[in-house]
Protein backbone atom coordinates (compact mmCIF):
# COMPACT_ATOMS: atom_id res chain seq x y z
CA UNK A 1 0.00 0.00 0.00
CA UNK A 2 1.30 3.31 -0.85
CA UNK A 3 1.92 5.42 2.04
CA UNK A 4 0.52 8.99 2.53
CA UNK A 5 3.60 10.48 2.90
CA UNK A 6 5.19 9.49 -0.67
CA UNK A 7 5.08 12.65 -3.39
CA UNK A 8 5.48 11.20 -6.67
CA UNK A 9 6.92 13.67 -8.95
CA UNK A 10 3.55 13.89 -10.90
CA UNK A 11 2.08 14.89 -7.60
CA UNK A 12 4.17 17.33 -7.32
CA UNK A 13 4.67 19.33 -9.94
CA UNK A 14 0.57 19.64 -10.08
CA UNK A 15 1.27 21.15 -6.62
CA UNK A 16 3.53 23.61 -7.98
CA UNK A 17 1.28 24.08 -10.60
CA UNK A 18 -1.33 25.22 -8.16
CA UNK A 19 0.92 28.05 -6.62
CA UNK A 20 0.93 29.74 -10.34
CA UNK A 21 -2.63 31.10 -11.16
CA UNK A 22 -2.20 31.81 -14.80
CA UNK A 23 -1.12 28.05 -15.39
CA UNK A 24 -2.69 26.08 -18.03
CA UNK A 25 -1.21 22.27 -17.45
CA UNK A 26 0.46 22.48 -20.00
CA UNK A 27 4.09 22.73 -18.11
CA UNK A 28 3.20 20.15 -16.36
CA UNK A 29 1.99 17.56 -18.71
CA UNK A 30 5.81 18.52 -20.30
CA UNK A 31 7.16 17.36 -17.32
CA UNK A 32 5.47 14.38 -17.30
CA UNK A 33 6.37 13.46 -21.09
CA UNK A 34 10.11 14.11 -20.10
CA UNK A 35 9.70 11.62 -16.45
CA UNK A 36 7.99 9.11 -18.59
CA UNK A 37 10.79 8.99 -21.57
CA UNK A 38 13.66 8.80 -18.92
CA UNK A 39 11.61 5.61 -16.97
CA UNK A 40 11.84 3.73 -20.53
CA UNK A 41 15.52 4.91 -21.07
CA UNK A 42 16.39 3.90 -17.80
CA UNK A 43 14.92 0.58 -17.97
CA UNK A 44 17.47 -0.14 -21.31
CA UNK A 45 20.16 1.26 -19.67
CA UNK A 46 19.29 -1.02 -16.73
CA UNK A 47 19.20 -4.33 -19.32
CA UNK A 48 22.54 -2.91 -21.49
CA UNK A 49 24.47 -6.15 -20.62
CA UNK A 50 21.72 -8.38 -21.35
CA UNK A 51 20.37 -7.65 -24.57
CA UNK A 52 21.83 -6.77 -27.97
CA UNK A 53 21.87 -3.03 -27.40
CA UNK A 54 25.17 -2.77 -26.00
CA UNK A 55 28.16 -0.82 -27.92
CA UNK A 56 28.67 1.29 -30.98
CA UNK A 57 26.12 1.73 -33.70
CA UNK A 58 28.92 1.82 -36.14
CA UNK A 59 28.73 5.72 -36.95
CA UNK A 60 29.82 8.88 -35.92
CA UNK A 61 27.30 11.66 -34.77
CA UNK A 62 27.81 15.53 -35.89
CA UNK A 63 30.79 16.33 -33.22
CA UNK A 64 32.95 13.29 -34.94
CA UNK A 65 32.21 10.97 -31.99
CA UNK A 66 31.53 7.12 -32.06
CA UNK A 67 27.45 6.56 -31.55
CA UNK A 68 26.20 4.01 -29.13
CA UNK A 69 23.19 1.91 -29.67
CA UNK A 70 21.80 2.92 -26.63
CA UNK A 71 22.27 6.97 -27.73
CA UNK A 72 20.21 6.23 -30.68
CA UNK A 73 17.54 4.65 -28.79
CA UNK A 74 17.78 7.52 -26.04
CA UNK A 75 17.25 9.69 -28.73
CA UNK A 76 14.31 7.89 -30.22
CA UNK A 77 12.63 8.10 -26.79
CA UNK A 78 12.90 11.91 -25.87
CA UNK A 79 11.73 12.48 -29.48
CA UNK A 80 8.70 10.28 -29.55
CA UNK A 81 7.66 10.97 -25.91
CA UNK A 82 7.19 14.63 -26.99
CA UNK A 83 6.83 15.50 -31.17
CA UNK A 84 3.19 14.78 -30.93
CA UNK A 85 1.83 16.10 -27.88
CA UNK A 86 0.99 19.64 -28.92
CA UNK A 87 2.94 20.91 -26.22
CA UNK A 88 6.23 21.44 -28.07
CA UNK A 89 7.53 24.41 -31.03
CA UNK A 90 10.64 22.22 -31.60
CA UNK A 91 13.77 20.20 -30.58
CA UNK A 92 17.37 20.46 -30.73
CA UNK A 93 18.88 16.55 -30.08
CA UNK A 94 23.03 16.84 -29.22
CA UNK A 95 23.12 13.69 -31.62
CA UNK A 96 21.35 15.43 -34.57
CA UNK A 97 22.98 17.97 -36.69
CA UNK A 98 20.19 20.75 -37.52
CA UNK A 99 16.92 21.65 -35.18
CA UNK A 100 14.10 18.92 -35.11
CA UNK A 101 10.67 20.47 -36.15
CA UNK A 102 7.48 19.41 -35.50
CA UNK A 103 6.35 17.02 -37.82
CA UNK A 104 2.95 18.93 -39.69
CA UNK A 105 0.83 16.45 -39.09
CA UNK A 106 1.06 16.88 -34.98
CA UNK A 107 0.44 20.39 -33.20
CA UNK A 108 2.86 22.55 -32.38
CA UNK A 109 3.06 23.84 -28.94
CA UNK A 110 4.70 26.87 -27.22
CA UNK A 111 8.21 25.42 -25.71
CA UNK A 112 11.13 24.06 -26.87
CA UNK A 113 12.70 21.07 -25.42
CA UNK A 114 16.72 20.66 -25.90
CA UNK A 115 18.56 17.54 -25.03
CA UNK A 116 21.46 15.33 -24.60
CA UNK A 117 19.78 12.10 -24.41
CA UNK A 118 22.93 10.25 -23.02
CA UNK A 119 25.49 11.93 -21.76
CA UNK A 120 28.54 9.79 -20.78
CA UNK A 121 27.74 7.44 -23.17
CA UNK A 122 31.67 6.50 -23.97
CA UNK A 123 31.17 4.89 -20.32
CA UNK A 124 28.49 2.89 -21.50
CA UNK A 125 30.35 -0.52 -21.87
CA UNK A 126 32.15 -0.18 -18.47
CA UNK A 127 29.09 0.00 -16.47
CA UNK A 128 30.03 4.26 -15.05
CA UNK A 129 26.62 6.15 -14.58
CA UNK A 130 25.46 7.82 -17.02
CA UNK A 131 22.55 10.67 -18.15
CA UNK A 132 20.27 12.41 -19.47
CA UNK A 133 19.95 16.69 -19.71
CA UNK A 134 17.44 18.64 -21.05
CA UNK A 135 16.34 22.41 -21.41
CA UNK A 136 13.06 24.06 -21.92
CA UNK A 137 12.58 27.70 -23.06
CA UNK A 138 9.43 29.28 -24.57
CA UNK A 139 9.34 30.35 -28.15
CA UNK A 140 10.37 33.67 -28.78
CA UNK A 141 9.44 33.81 -32.49
CA UNK A 142 6.25 34.66 -33.81
CA UNK A 143 5.33 32.00 -36.31
CA UNK A 144 3.28 28.85 -35.54
CA UNK A 145 6.09 26.34 -35.52
CA UNK A 146 9.06 26.62 -33.96
CA UNK A 147 12.39 27.87 -35.48
CA UNK A 148 16.33 27.58 -35.39
CA UNK A 149 16.22 30.87 -33.50
CA UNK A 150 14.12 29.69 -31.03
CA UNK A 151 16.55 27.29 -30.00
CA UNK A 152 19.54 29.42 -30.07
CA UNK A 153 18.36 31.58 -26.63
CA UNK A 154 20.82 31.96 -23.16
CA UNK A 155 20.58 29.92 -20.23
CA UNK A 156 19.22 32.90 -18.54
CA UNK A 157 15.76 32.71 -20.89
CA UNK A 158 15.36 28.92 -19.87
CA UNK A 159 11.90 28.39 -18.00
CA UNK A 160 13.29 25.17 -16.73
CA UNK A 161 16.13 22.47 -16.44
CA UNK A 162 16.92 18.52 -14.82
CA UNK A 163 19.07 15.54 -15.45
CA UNK A 164 18.59 11.98 -15.19
CA UNK A 165 21.11 9.47 -13.55
CA UNK A 166 21.19 6.31 -14.67
CA UNK A 167 23.28 4.77 -11.71
CA UNK A 168 22.87 2.68 -8.57
CA UNK A 169 19.27 4.36 -8.51
CA UNK A 170 18.05 6.04 -11.24
CA UNK A 171 17.24 9.80 -10.34
CA UNK A 172 15.67 13.15 -12.18
CA UNK A 173 16.69 16.58 -10.76
CA UNK A 174 15.06 19.45 -12.16
CA UNK A 175 14.24 22.61 -11.35
CA UNK A 176 11.69 26.19 -12.79
CA UNK A 177 13.56 28.59 -11.17
CA UNK A 178 12.24 27.72 -7.97
CA UNK A 179 14.52 25.63 -6.23
CA UNK A 180 15.93 22.33 -7.39
CA UNK A 181 14.12 18.80 -6.26
CA UNK A 182 15.23 15.36 -7.02
CA UNK A 183 13.21 12.45 -7.25
CA UNK A 184 14.08 8.73 -7.18
CA UNK A 185 12.76 5.71 -9.53
CA UNK A 186 10.87 3.21 -7.07
CA UNK A 187 10.89 0.30 -9.43
CA UNK A 188 8.15 -1.38 -7.40
CA UNK A 189 5.71 1.04 -8.31
CA UNK A 190 7.38 2.17 -11.40
CA UNK A 191 7.47 5.71 -10.15
CA UNK A 192 9.49 9.09 -9.43
CA UNK A 193 8.99 9.75 -5.74
CA UNK A 194 10.64 13.15 -4.21
CA UNK A 195 13.76 12.10 -2.50
CA UNK A 196 15.80 15.24 -2.58
CA UNK A 197 13.43 17.99 -2.10
CA UNK A 198 15.14 21.55 -2.10
CA UNK A 199 18.53 20.41 -3.17
CA UNK A 200 21.45 22.73 -2.03
CA UNK A 201 25.10 23.25 -2.20
CA UNK A 202 26.59 22.00 1.30
CA UNK A 203 27.75 24.87 3.61
CA UNK A 204 30.39 24.75 4.19
CA UNK A 205 30.82 22.60 1.12
CA UNK A 206 33.42 19.26 0.75
CA UNK A 207 37.08 20.59 0.11
CA UNK A 208 37.30 18.61 -3.69
CA UNK A 209 37.49 19.28 -7.27
CA UNK A 210 36.74 17.32 -10.83
CA UNK A 211 39.10 17.68 -13.09
CA UNK A 212 40.40 15.22 -15.76
CA UNK A 213 44.23 16.09 -14.82
CA UNK A 214 45.53 14.00 -17.78
CA UNK A 215 44.78 17.31 -19.70
CA UNK A 216 47.67 19.20 -17.38
CA UNK A 217 50.03 20.22 -20.06
CA UNK A 218 47.51 21.42 -22.40
CA UNK A 219 46.18 24.02 -20.58
CA UNK A 220 46.52 27.72 -19.82
CA UNK A 221 48.71 28.55 -17.12
CA UNK A 222 45.65 29.88 -15.22
CA UNK A 223 44.38 26.74 -15.14
CA UNK A 224 47.72 25.41 -14.71
CA UNK A 225 47.92 27.98 -11.28
CA UNK A 226 44.59 27.28 -10.31
CA UNK A 227 44.90 23.53 -9.95
CA UNK A 228 48.80 23.08 -8.35
CA UNK A 229 47.29 25.99 -5.89
CA UNK A 230 44.70 23.18 -4.93
CA UNK A 231 47.20 20.61 -5.04
CA UNK A 232 49.80 22.45 -2.88
CA UNK A 233 46.71 23.34 -0.63
CA UNK A 234 46.53 20.87 1.46
CA UNK A 235 42.65 20.54 1.94
CA UNK A 236 41.01 19.10 -1.64
CA UNK A 237 40.60 15.57 -2.33
CA UNK A 238 40.30 15.24 -5.92
CA UNK A 239 37.91 12.84 -6.94
CA UNK A 240 36.82 12.40 -11.43
CA UNK A 241 34.08 10.17 -12.95
CA UNK A 242 34.47 11.59 -16.25
CA UNK A 243 30.75 11.10 -16.96
CA UNK A 244 29.49 14.76 -16.85
CA UNK A 245 25.97 14.28 -15.13
CA UNK A 246 27.57 12.13 -12.50
CA UNK A 247 30.50 14.26 -11.51
CA UNK A 248 27.59 16.79 -11.19
CA UNK A 249 25.40 14.90 -9.37
CA UNK A 250 28.49 14.55 -6.89
CA UNK A 251 29.75 17.57 -6.85
CA UNK A 252 26.16 19.35 -5.97
CA UNK A 253 25.24 16.92 -2.77
CA UNK A 254 28.59 16.79 -1.30
CA UNK A 255 30.07 20.58 -2.56
CA UNK A 256 33.10 21.10 -4.56
CA UNK A 257 33.66 22.11 -7.79
CA UNK A 258 33.91 20.28 -11.49
CA UNK A 259 36.27 21.95 -14.39
CA UNK A 260 36.08 21.07 -17.79
CA UNK A 261 38.63 23.91 -19.14
CA UNK A 262 39.48 24.84 -22.93
CA UNK A 263 43.01 23.63 -23.87
CA UNK A 264 45.19 24.01 -26.57
CA UNK A 265 43.62 21.37 -28.63
CA UNK A 266 39.71 22.57 -27.78
CA UNK A 267 40.33 26.50 -27.22
CA UNK A 268 36.21 26.74 -27.05
CA UNK A 269 36.06 23.74 -24.76
CA UNK A 270 34.46 20.31 -25.03
CA UNK A 271 31.03 20.50 -23.58
CA UNK A 272 27.80 21.72 -25.24
CA UNK A 273 26.75 25.01 -24.76
CA UNK A 274 22.92 24.24 -25.10
CA UNK A 275 22.15 20.29 -24.00
CA UNK A 276 24.86 20.63 -21.37
CA UNK A 277 26.52 23.01 -20.28
CA UNK A 278 23.36 25.47 -19.59
CA UNK A 279 20.82 23.53 -18.01
CA UNK A 280 23.19 22.30 -15.58
CA UNK A 281 24.15 26.21 -14.90
CA UNK A 282 21.02 26.50 -14.23
CA UNK A 283 20.35 23.69 -11.92
CA UNK A 284 23.76 24.98 -9.89
CA UNK A 285 22.64 28.76 -9.79
CA UNK A 286 18.98 27.40 -8.08
CA UNK A 287 20.78 25.46 -5.54
CA UNK A 288 22.76 28.18 -4.44
CA UNK A 289 25.86 27.49 -6.29
CA UNK A 290 27.62 29.21 -9.96
CA UNK A 291 28.44 28.19 -12.93
CA UNK A 292 31.26 30.26 -15.66
CA UNK A 293 33.15 29.61 -18.38
CA UNK A 294 35.71 31.23 -16.36
CA UNK A 295 35.25 34.71 -17.88
CA UNK A 296 31.15 34.63 -17.83
CA UNK A 297 28.31 33.38 -15.85
CA UNK A 298 27.28 30.40 -18.45
CA UNK A 299 23.60 31.21 -17.88
CA UNK A 300 24.49 35.04 -19.12
CA UNK A 301 26.54 32.95 -22.85
CA UNK A 302 24.78 34.06 -26.30
CA UNK A 303 24.82 31.00 -27.96
CA UNK A 304 25.47 31.18 -31.89
CA UNK A 305 25.10 27.76 -33.03
CA UNK A 306 23.43 24.82 -31.92
CA UNK A 307 26.27 22.58 -31.21
CA UNK A 308 28.72 25.19 -29.62
CA UNK A 309 30.99 24.23 -27.23
CA UNK A 310 32.45 26.06 -23.54
CA UNK A 311 34.61 25.80 -20.91
CA UNK A 312 32.73 24.87 -17.60
CA UNK A 313 33.34 25.85 -13.97
CA UNK A 314 30.34 24.50 -11.51
CA UNK A 315 30.06 23.95 -8.16
CA UNK A 316 29.91 26.05 -4.89
CA UNK A 317 29.93 29.39 -5.13
CA UNK A 318 33.44 30.59 -3.30
CA UNK A 319 35.34 28.01 -5.45
CA UNK A 320 33.95 28.58 -8.41
CA UNK A 321 34.94 32.43 -7.93
CA UNK A 322 38.17 31.32 -6.72
CA UNK A 323 38.86 29.21 -10.46
CA UNK A 324 37.69 32.90 -12.20
CA UNK A 325 40.52 34.76 -10.08
CA UNK A 326 43.26 32.36 -11.10
CA UNK A 327 42.08 32.10 -14.19
CA UNK A 328 42.26 35.96 -15.03
CA UNK A 329 45.06 35.98 -13.40
CA UNK A 330 44.34 37.99 -10.43
CA UNK A 331 44.73 35.56 -7.56
CA UNK A 332 47.79 34.67 -5.69
CA UNK A 333 49.40 31.24 -4.70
Amino acid sequence: MLESHVVTISRFVVDQECLVPEATGAFTSLLQDIALAAKVIGREVNRAGLVDILGAAGKRNVHGENVQKLDEFANRVMYRALDHTGLVACMASEENDDYIPIPEKFPAGDYVVIFDPLDGSSNIDVNVSIGTIFSIHRKITSGERGTLEDCLQPGSRQVAAGYVLYGSSTMLVYTTGAGVHGFTLDPSIGEFVLSHPQMCFPDPPRRVYSVNEAYFDRWSQGQQRLISHLKNDGRFGSRYIGSFVADFHRTLLQGGIFMYPSDHENPSGKLRLLYEAAPIAMIAEQAGGRATTGLQDLCDVVPESLHQRTPVYVGSADFVTLAEGFLNETSEI
